[in-house]
């Protein structure tokens, strides 16, 4: 989760420079994707069950691919420097990577009992 919350910190940081008339926008959006993974992996965390936990490690998975997509909108509007989005966006894939790793674990376990 801490990776997340700093992808968190750069997506704030970063879009605190997009132009104003996409504060309702873009920059919102990619800020709700972004608070949406750390989000929902702790309330996964938080219930009594794989299954629930599942649930919600599949919606911050959906919610960094829904930011993947934006952060490559953002760097084609050039509103986001290229340098800024590789750092960004390979965050971002290394979070996908152990979402999915874990998500595969979780249902390997499940599977095994």
């Amino acid at each position: 989760m801490e990776k997340s919350i700093e992808l968190v910190k750069m997506i704030y940081q970063d879009t605190q420079f997009f132009p104003k008339s996409e504060m309702m926008g873009l920059t919102s959006q990619m800020r709700r994707s972004s608070v949406s993974i750390p989000s929902n992996i702790a309330e996964g965390y938080g219930r009594y069950s794989d299954k629930e936990l599942i649930y919600f490690l599949n919606i911050s998975l959906g919610s960094a691919a829904e930011l993947e997509t934006q952060l490559i909108i953002s760097k084609e509007l050039s509103f986001l420097a290229e340098n800024n989005f590789d750092r960004i966006n390979c965050l971002n894939n290394e979070i996908i990577k152990m979402l999915s790793a874990l998500l595969k674990t979780i249902k390997n376990k499940q599977v095994n009992q």
